[in-house]
Order: structure tokens, then sequence, then C-alpha cells
């Protein structure tokens, strides 16, 4: 009779495999994958840099999207290096604390992200439906107490799946058919029953993810009302103009992770590749259109970059 190694809580390391069935094609697929990785990197890394020299854009929505991009960079470079090392060289180890924290940061800079875009969706919402007292409501000590609040809750949420993780037995492969370290691409590889793990790792994100785009939908539904109430065309298009850009980031943001989320629980017929390859595009795509979303559709963003590259130029 075959007996498992009950006690090999530390499985020592990893092999990430990236994408299965599609290894003959990696090298292609790398391609693509590090120019937007480096647009992502570029872009958000210009945002940071234009929000934080320049004082007129030192208002509550820039402070909110400079967090935005400064959670897509964690996400990015939490897991993009060591993919972009797979497509080049082949499946790579990867210890087992190093899994952990690959996993833990891939998860906290989602849930962050999350919170964000709610944060901004209130930003919105009391810029258009509240103007006269926005510097009132949205003072710097309450945009920090956001940001504190933002960091806290998405810790508090996903640290206590690095011990969901840490107490599983590996006995039996130690491969893992992706190209980074998940919660439940992990716990699968587990010889003990993964209930607690599935439950908390679909429930409790899930129902908060759910909790953040209802209130966007609330904030936006309030809004809209407000908009349509404006008596000219033109502040109407105004206040519109000024959501458009935020709307396509939650679009960008939410849309592939529902997708993601529900192909895995009911899209059995779907191939694994298919899986992995868009959970690959998602570290990347969101965080690279991010900035340039905001650097084309945003005034103040646009100017400052046209200045920026044109006084580089002179």
């Amino acid at each position: 009779m075959a007996t498992f190694n009950f006690s090999s809580f530390n499985p020592g390391t990893f092999i990430l495999l990236g994408i299965p069935d599609l290894e003959q094609f990696h090298i292609w697929i790398s391609i693509p994958f590090f120019i937007i990785y480096v647009v992502a990197m570029a872009g958000n890394c210009i945002l940071l840099y234009l929000i934080f020299t320049e004082h007129s854009l030192h208002e509550p929505m820039f402070f909110f999207l400079s967090m935005l991009a400064a959670t897509d960079l964690i996400l990015s470079n939490t897991c993009v290096p060591k993919t972009l090392r797979i497509f080049w060289i082949g499946p790579q180890e990867i210890t087992f604390p190093g899994c952990l924290t690959q996993m833990f940061f891939l998860h906290f800079s989602f849930a962050v992200d999350s919170a964000t875009l709610l944060a901004m969706a209130f930003d919105r919402y009391v810029a258009i439906c509240l103007p006269l007292r926005y510097t009132t409501v949205l003072t710097h000590q309450r945009i920090t107490k956001i940001i504190i609040g933002i960091v806290i809750r998405s810790f508090c949420i996903m640290f206590p799946v690095v011990f969901l993780v840490k107490r599983l037995p590996f006995c039996r492969t130690h491969i893992i058919p992706h190209a980074y370290c998940e919660h439940i691409g992990i716990a699968r590889l587990s010889c003990t029953d993964i209930s607690i793990n599935i439950w908390y790792g679909f429930g409790v994100p899930l129902m908060v993810i759910i909790s953040d785009v209802i209130l966007i939908g609330v904030s936006y539904t309030l809004i809209l009302c407000a908009v349509f109430r404006l008596p000219s065309q033109d502040a109407r298009q105004k206040a519109l103009n000024t959501c458009g850009s935020h709307v396509c980031v939650i679009l960008i943001f939410y849309i592939p992770c529902f997708f993601s989320v529900l192909s895995h629980r009911f899209g059995h017929n779907i191939p694994l590749s298919f899986h992995i390859l868009v959970a690959n595009l998602y570290v990347v795509i969101p965080p690279a259109l991010n900035p340039i979303i905001y650097g084309v559709r945003t005034k103040q963003i646009r100017d400052k970059i046209i200045l920026l590259f044109f006084k580089r130029i002179q």
C-alpha cells in the first residue's frame, strides 16, 4: 500500500511550467507579452512622476490614480519577470517561501486595485453630485485615511491565504502548470482536503469584489442622475468626459476578472492553456492600458505628458 508523507509541510521548491500545451509557442508569446510589460512599466512610472512633481495634479482624483499606478507596478513586477524567464529559458524553479510571497502580492494587488477603483468612484460622485462640498469632504487627512483603509482591508483579506496554504501537506507532484503562483493552483497540489482553501479563496475575495462593484454601480447611478439634471449640454458633456476614463478602466479590470472566475468554475470544456494564457495577459494588459486611457482622456495629464516630452525634445 502506498503511503504519503503528511508531514511534508514545506515542499522545498515548485516548478513553474508556463502555459501548458503551448510550450512550443512560448518564445512567440513572449514578444507581445514583453512589449505590453514595457508599456505598463513606462506608462505607470510616467504617471507617478507627473502626479508627484506637478503641483496642479495634487488633487484627490490624481492621488487615487497614483495609488492605482503604484499597485499596477507591483502586480506586473510580481509575476511578469518570472514569466518571461519561463518563456525564454524554460520551466523555472521557485522556492516555497518565494511562491507564497508571489501569491500574496498577486492577490493583495488585485484587492488594492478593486478598492482603489471604488475610492475613485466615490471621488467622482462627490465631484459631480456635491461639487460645493468637494474640498471639505475629500481633505488630505480623509484621503490618507482612505488609502490606509484600502491597504489594511486588502491585507486582512489576503494574508490568511498564506496560512491556508502553509498548513497544507504536499506529497504529490511539485509541478505547477502555470507561469506564476496563485492560491488555488498551489492548493490543488496538496494531498489533503482543500475545501477551506476553495471556500475562502473563492468566496471571501469574490464577496469583497462584488460589494465593490455594487457600490461603484450605485455611485455611477447617482452620478448619471445628477448629470442628466444639469441644465446645460456642455456641462453634461464635461461631466461625462471626466468619468469616461474611469469607466473604461473599471470595465478593463472587472470584465476579465469575472470572465476568468466564471470560466474556471463553469467552463470545464475550456482548455487549461486558455485559462493560463488569459491569466497571464491579465497581469499586464490592464496595467498597460490604464495609463494610456488616463493619458489620452484626461486633459490635465495629457497636457503634462505633451509638455514633458516637448521639453525633453527641446
